[in-house]
């Protein structure tokens, strides 16, 4: 089983999208649990990945590519991991605030996040505070992370920040900001629970407010 788990990380790191859902329905057929293909296979795959970014191995393509690798085997595993009642990290909506249509960016912190444990519900991009606070509530979120590519757009941060108050949730649901004009300041300065400036310090962050090793 050792060799088919590696084969399968290594799947993932190398961004190889066919050999992945190969192996691991070979892996399936031959009585590997899912939470063990999950915890032994992806989800370090996907931190490798993060490890390499963070070292300047690979650069925004790289971690694209082996985040669809990793997805295209998480898409045969989560029905059989729901079936089982499998507790991720937490649950977390995803989205580009409103008048924003960048989603490039959104995109793969939802890849990293899903490759990490995290349930991801992908709120989509132009979306009105309200509309984050909503979907919040209906899917009993843990955090909600706001992207913005645009220095227009940024105030709609805030928006959805003051949203989240007035629905009595702030500090119940966090919310983690990033984005490209986005910083630390102004993460402090909206009221925001934190900044990532790369997709892979999100799923660092993301574990950090839900307390979670």
């Amino acid at each position: 089983m050792e060799t088919i788990l590696q084969e399968i990380l290594d799947g993932v790191v190398n961004g190889d999208n066919h050999l992945v859902p190969e192996k691991v329905n070979e892996a399936l057929d031959k009585g590997t649990s899912p939470e063990t293909l999950l915890n032994q296979a992806l989800i370090p795959a996907m931190a490798e990945v993060g490890r390499r970014f963070e070292a300047g191995e690979y650069f925004v393509p790289e971690m694209l590519i082996s985040a669809r690798a990793m997805k295209s085997g998480l898409a045969i595993l989560k029905p059989k991991l729901v079936k089982q009642n499998f507790k991720s990290y937490g649950k977390i909506v995803v989205g580009t605030v409103k008048g924003d249509l960048h989603d490039i960016g959104k995109n793969l912190v939802s890849l990293m996040l899903e490759g990490a444990g995290f349930e991801v519900i992908d709120a989509g991009s132009d979306v009105a505070p309200e509309k984050f606070v909503e979907i919040a509530k209906a899917n009993n979120a843990d955090i909600i992370g706001l992207s913005a590519l645009l220095t227009t757009t940024m105030t709609n941060m805030k928006a959805t920040v003051t949203a989240l108050d007035q629905a009595g949730l702030k500090g119940k649901i966090k919310v983690m900001i990033g984005g490209a004009p986005v910083t630390e300041g102004y993460a402090t300065q909206i009221g925001a629970d934190g900044y990532a400036e790369d997709a892979s310090k999100a799923v660092a962050l993301a574990k950090q407010l839900i307390d979670r090793p």
